[in-house]
């Protein structure tokens, strides 16, 4: 496993990072397991692993916990808040109060005095980023968290909280961690190099598509609508939609060339996503031994030109041929009201 450096950390993480999304009720709810995963990632290399509070409802951070005894000093520990934790107000968001609360609840699962990287896991535009950074500032210096980053952040964001922290001489985010796959190129046309002008570590997740480049989804193929993320998300999946359709066609282009280089389409993805300059760690999200298995098979795949310009042909650089799962939408995009003026004040004279 290579180990590249965390942004300006200074802290060196190994290039797959071992997501934990689905350790717990929505995954892998087998805590024993679970943690025989993590030590077996670990025992490979890996010592970058990325959870959040709202992951199973915070059990991923107790079994997270769980395989780190022992362990701790060794491993750089990643987490996340922003996403409601039960029922009632102020128990969400990037307010102070949350995130002081927060961190605490997370410190407490995890059985641990510090948190290298805490993460701001959506942008929250009820609070202003000034009280975010502050809050996150004094984290650090409290020695609770050692660096602090965002998640799924858009580039105008990313951009106006290094503003805000240089006015107002508070810490700044260190990483961003956005959704990056062969199918969901948009972040390279600005997220990406902007992260690389600021000097920030990069963190991608999904890189198989939410399932799309594992090769279970195939042209023709049937694809059960009642189970897993299908019957979650049925319009991300149904293959009578042209957008899937449209996915379904890409897939099948893409084995052609992961065969060709004689590597799995797991493979090929992840390393596409490695490849990228900007990059720094590739979360990988397995639920059970046999995927963390296959995924780490692949760790040694590097792309070269040719293979890079036959993906480019298939999906042009920038382009997203789907919204990825759980990904930030702008509220002026989402919100009607936001891009209309009242209906009185529509015409020009």
């Amino acid at each position: 496993m290579r180990y590249r450096t965390l942004g300006g950390t200074g802290i060196e993480v190994s290039v797959h990072c071992l997501g934990t999304m689905m350790f717990g009720s929505v995954g892998n709810s087998d805590h024993d397991d679970c943690v025989r995963v993590v030590h077996a990632a670990l025992d490979q290399g890996v010592n970058f692993l990325d959870t959040a509070d709202m992951y199973s409802a915070g059990e991923s951070e107790v079994v997270v916990g769980k395989a780190l005894k022992g362990r701790r000093d060794d491993v750089v520990l990643a987490s996340k808040v922003h996403f409601p934790m039960g029922e009632g107000r102020n128990r969400g968001g990037n307010s102070r109060r949350w995130i002081i609360k927060a961190v605490e609840d997370s410190l407490r699962r995890l059985d641990t005095d510090w948190i290298d990287l805490y993460q701001i896991h959506r942008p929250d535009h009820t609070t202003d980023i000034e009280e975010t950074l502050g809050a996150l500032t004094d984290l650090v210096r409290q020695g609770k968290i050692r660096a602090f980053g965002c998640s799924t952040f858009p580039a105008e964001e990313i951009v106006e909280s290094h503003v805000v922290a240089e006015r107002r001489a508070l810490m700044r985010f260190r990483t961003e961690q956005p959704p990056y796959s062969i199918l969901a190129r948009g972040v390279e046309t600005s997220v990406l190099p902007v992260c690389e002008r600021y000097g920030m570590g990069v963190l991608t997740w999904s890189p198989l598509a939410s399932g799309f480049l594992t090769g279970k989804y195939r042209m023709g193929g049937a694809i059960d609508m009642t189970t897993g993320r299908a019957a979650l998300t049925p319009a991300r999946f149904d293959p009578s939609l042209p957008v899937n359709i449209t996915k379904l066609e890409i897939v099948e282009r893409l084995v052609e060339v992961a065969n060709g280089i004689g590597c799995s389409l797991p493979e090929l993805a992840v390393a596409f996503t490695v490849a990228h300059p900007a990059v720094t760690s590739v979360i990988i999200g397995p639920r059970t031994m046999e995927q963390l298995e296959g995924l780490l098979k692949g760790a040694s795949l590097s792309l070269d030109d040719a293979t890079l310009d036959r993906i480019d042909e298939i999906v042009p650089p920038g382009t997203n041929i789907y919204q990825p799962d759980g990904a930030w939408r702008s509220p002026v995009l989402t919100d009607p009201a936001r891009r209309r003026r009242p209906a009185d004040d529509r015409a020009a004279a």
